[in-house]
């Protein structure tokens, strides 16, 4: 089997290396880098580099060098074909089918790449000939330099149908076609695809050559024509200019996401070289996935007419079910219209960088636009817009990413339009004033003792108890659901049916439906739950009292929620508590051995709390 070298760029392309090496190597972030002690060698100090922007490793201790194929041969030692079977199924991608005429393919890109590079090479020619002075003259009122058309390789596409596949005949009509140089129709004689233009040439992150846009320089549509997608092109993967601003993200530790072409090169004369933009097409998911691996907020900068704002929204709806930690973005809307040619020529660097100091996070720019998409004059039009703030949240893969935006949203749409009102005393959270500190003295023996039924639960039997204790409360006293909704959605509930339950009785809270006076029983019944409910809300023989119908109101609230509180703590601690002992065994430090007890202590207090919960009155 054959591949070509475009194929096992694109295998390396899609591969995230820290990903792939930290699955045997323990990486640590060392500012855009990874670092480790070398998998090659034997070292106790770090010299093992893993850079994602440029796709190797490096050690600068035996001098091991390689990408992602690389490391599965050297580190791994698997043969060269498997490595690649491997990152290919990684990556959601299909081995070539075994073809006799493969290698013939793989030589026909190469070809592909030098006739991509000589027809760019022939443009520049062009417009430093007679026939480019129209373009030199657009290039001098847009400001922009000879030394700044040469470093974007900027060029001219004289108004013939057959200059450009006369000067390249050699590559072949075949060559030139499969390229997106010519244009086949049927049976007709093949012509030149840009005509007329001044010429933007598109290059990979390698600086290679691999399309190009064409700018029409009197009337006439379109008024920018992009190369076709090829062998070498994939117009929703590839962003402009993507190989000058890499290098420069890394220095600027932001990378700026424009319109088109010129405004990449305006921008480029205020000196602002880590500029990119999308090639005629909305911001894609695949261009937005290649941008997080420069920096982890990139910065869209939009015109501020209609249009700039339709492609901003455009852009954060697609990113978001993508968001999460270190991975978001930030955009910038400039005034009355401009573009940042107009900011560039205006006041320079200095006007550019204070637009740039206004952007907003995405969850601003999806709140403004929600919040503006329509009026919210009547109960049912605000209605509609929290099921669509709460909509857009359920669309995030990141579980915890989703539970902030929700918060953050129900908090906004509360202080504008008020929180709702329980018809009932409202339920208040649980005060730890009102009960011993958290760290009380260890010395002094629990309240009462635990009884025989609590201490013949087990752990996981305990868990599994409280966590059907709670939901039960959850649909006895149902104004706790909005009280304690961030707590309650990151919980591990082990059983679907409950997690179902309490999500359901969140989304209702959030979209604004009431949960009291049996509502909560009502909803869940919608949702094929009411059995499962109405067992829940039974008493259940550990004397929880909010599961008891003649439990004293405020009793009742204030031990459901120190019952949530306990079920977020309890986990939390028992891992801190394992990662210390595992450094403990490692280190055998007193400070290690006092981290230790100090979590130890605090697990036997959440223990002796969740006791204390369990027992009847007066027991």
């Amino acid at each position: 089997m054959s591949l070509s070298p475009q194929f096992l760029d694109e295998v390396r392309n899609r591969t995230l290396l820290s990903a792939l090496i930290g699955r045997s190597v323990k990486l640590q972030k060392a500012g855009r880098e990874y670092r480790a002690c070398c998998p090659f060698h034997d070292e106790k100090t770090p010299s093992f580099y893993v850079n994602d922007d440029k796709g190797f490793y490096h050690c600068f201790g035996c001098s091991a060098h390689g990408d992602a194929i690389r490391f599965l041969t050297e580190a791994k030692g698997m043969p060269f074909i498997e490595a690649v079977k491997e990152l290919v199924q990684a990556a959601g991608m299909e081995m070539p089918a075994p073809d006799p005429r493969s290698a013939e393919r793989a030589e026909r890109a190469t070809g592909l790449v030098a006739a991509s590079e000589a027809a760019q090479r022939w443009f520049a020619e062009q417009l430093q000939g007679i026939a480019g002075a129209e373009a030199r003259a657009y290039l001098v009122k847009r400001g922009v330099s000879d030394e700044l058309a040469k470093a974007f390789g900027l060029g001219f596409s004289p108004d013939s149908r057959g200059k450009l596949k006369g000067a390249l005949a050699s590559f072949g009509n075949e060559t030139l076609i499969e390229a997106g140089l010519l244009i086949s129709v049927d049976d007709k004689e093949p012509y030149d695809r840009f005509r007329g233009r001044l010429m933007f040439p598109v290059r990979d992150a390698r600086g290679r050559t691999i399309a190009f846009g064409g700018r029409i320089l009197d009337a006439g549509e379109p008024k920018y024509l992009n190369s076709p997608d090829t062998p070498l092109f994939d117009k929703g993967r590839t962003l402009y200019n993507l190989d000058r601003a890499g290098p420069a993200s890394r220095k600027s530790e932001r990378v700026i996401v424009v319109e088109g072409y010129m405004d990449v090169i305006a921008l480029a004369k205020a000196r602002i070289d880590e500029a990119v933009a999308p090639l005629g097409t909305a911001l894609t998911e695949a261009q937005i996935e290649r941008l997080w691996r420069l920096v982890p907020v990139p910065i869209l900068c939009f015109d501020g007419d209609k249009a700039g704002v339709k492609a901003a929204v455009r852009a954060a709806l697609r990113a978001l079910p993508m968001v999460g930690p270190g991975r978001s973005l930030s955009f910038v809307t400039l005034p009355g219209g401009q573009d940042p040619d107009d900011l560039v020529k205006a006041g320079g660097k200095a006007a550019v960088e204070n637009a740039l100091q206004t952007a907003i996070p995405l969850v601003d720019l999806l709140w403004n636009h929600m919040h503006a998409e329509t009026p919210l004059d009547t109960p049912e039009m605000r209605a509609g817009l929290r099921r669509r703030l709460s909509e857009l949240c359920q669309g995030i893969d990141d579980k915890g990413t989703a539970e902030q935006y929700r918060h953050e949203f129900r908090r906004r749409f509360d202080a504008l339009f008020g929180a709702p009102q329980s018809q009932q005393q409202p339920f208040q959270p649980y005060d730890r004033s009102n009960r011993p500190p958290f760290r009380r003295d260890f010395r002094k023996p629990p309240p009462r003792p635990a009884s025989a039924r609590a201490r013949s639960i087990g752990k996981s039997g305990i868990d599994t108890m409280v966590a059907r204790a709670v939901i039960g409360g959850l649909i006895l006293h149902p104004a706790a659901t909005e009280a304690y909704a961030e707590a309650l959605a990151g919980l591990s509930l082990r059983d679907p049916v409950l997690e179902r339950i309490r999500d359901t009785l969140i989304d209702a809270a959030f979209t604004g439906r009431s949960l009291e006076g049996g509502e909560a029983r009502s909803i869940l019944a919608e949702a094929g739950l009411g059995p499962m409910a109405d067992e829940l809300c039974q008493t259940n023989g550990l004397a929880f009292s909010f599961l008891r119908g003649d439990a004293d109101p405020s009793r009742a609230q204030r031990d459901l929620g120190e019952a949530i509180e306990v079920l977020v703590t309890r986990p939390v601690i028992e891992q801190a508590l394992a990662e210390a002992t595992r450094a403990f065994e490692t280190t055998t430090d007193e400070a290690g051995f006092a981290e230790q007890q100090r979590l130890t202590r605090e697990k036997q207090d959440v223990e002796r709390r969740l006791m204390d919960l369990m027992q009847p009155d007066g027991d």
